[in-house]
C-alpha cells in the first residue's frame, strides 16, 4: 500500500469514528405531566404510566406555559419536586 492510501485509510477510519462519537452524545429536554422538566445525556425507556415527555435539546416552553426546571444525575424522573430513580 502506498503512503497516499495508507494515508486515505487512516483518514477514513478517524473520520468514521468522529462521526459514530458525535452521534451518540446527544442530550435532551425530558419534562413530567407536573410540569417539571430537566435535562438528560442518555436515551432513557421511560413507561408510559410515568407521563414523561422527551424533547429535542432545543426545545423551549411556550409562553403562556410555566414548567420548573430541575436538573440531576443518573437515571430516573422528576415527580411532585422528588427524584426518582429507576
Amino acid at each position: 500500500m502506498t503512503k497516499l492510501g495508507k494515508a486515505l485509510t487512516a483518514a477514513l477510519i478517524g473520520a468514521g469514528t468522529l462521526a459514530i462519537s458525535a452521534g451518540s452524545a446527544s442530550a435532551a429536554v425530558v419534562c413530567n405531566g407536573y410540569g417539571e422538566c430537566w435535562h438528560t445525556h442518555r436515551h432513557y425507556n421511560y413507561p408510559a404510566r410515568f407521563g414523561i415527555v422527551v424533547h429535542d435539546d432545543n426545545w423551549r416552553w411556550g409562553h403562556r406555559r410555566h414548567y420548573r426546571w430541575h436538573e440531576h444525575d443518573g437515571r430516573g424522573y422528576w415527580r411532585n419536586g422528588i427524584w426518582v430513580t429507576f
